[in-house]
């Protein structure tokens, strides 16, 4: 699976004064347009436009929710693995499953040897090591 890097930058909210462009969604459209072929010259791909809420302050006590459009690029991660090699690392074939010989052993002969892989089971009547607050001051 490729990693990506992502970059968010606003949008921009005036139009681009341009000689032969009158309206101003032509405008606003040649803004939109330089802002990310700029971008995409530093190799980052335009992915979507996001509009999300921000809580501003107006004024000394209140405060108010604006709402900003952003504008959301990703590039793949320079030496991060693209799907082929991700999946060249993967063993191929199924994973390994119990088999019948497996079954047959008793319980008890098991846990001996998830006790082995794992280590001994902490006793739950033993006491609970004490460990000293972060901000307690030692004592000594």
């Amino acid at each position: 699976m490729e990693m990506y890097e992502y970059k968010i930058v606003p949008a921009p909210n005036t139009g681009l004064q341009k000689k032969g462009l009158k309206r101003i969604e032509d405008r606003f459209a040649a803004q939109l347009e330089q802002a990310i072929n700029a971008l995409a010259a530093e190799r980052w791909e335009y992915v979507r436009t996001d509009t999300l809420p921000c809580e501003e302050r107006a004024g000394l006590t209140s405060k108010t929710t604006r709402f900003h459009t952003l504008l959301v690029f990703r590039r793949p991660l320079p030496g991060a693995a693209t799907a082929a090699e991700a999946a060249a690392l993967i063993p191929a074939g199924p994973p390994p499953v119990a088999g019948p010989r497996d079954a047959e052993k008793p319980a008890g002969e098991m846990l001996s040897v998830l006790r082995e892989i794992k280590g001994p089971r902490p006793d739950p009547d033993a006491p609970a090591p004490k460990v000293p607050a972060p901000d307690a001051p030692s004592r000594g």
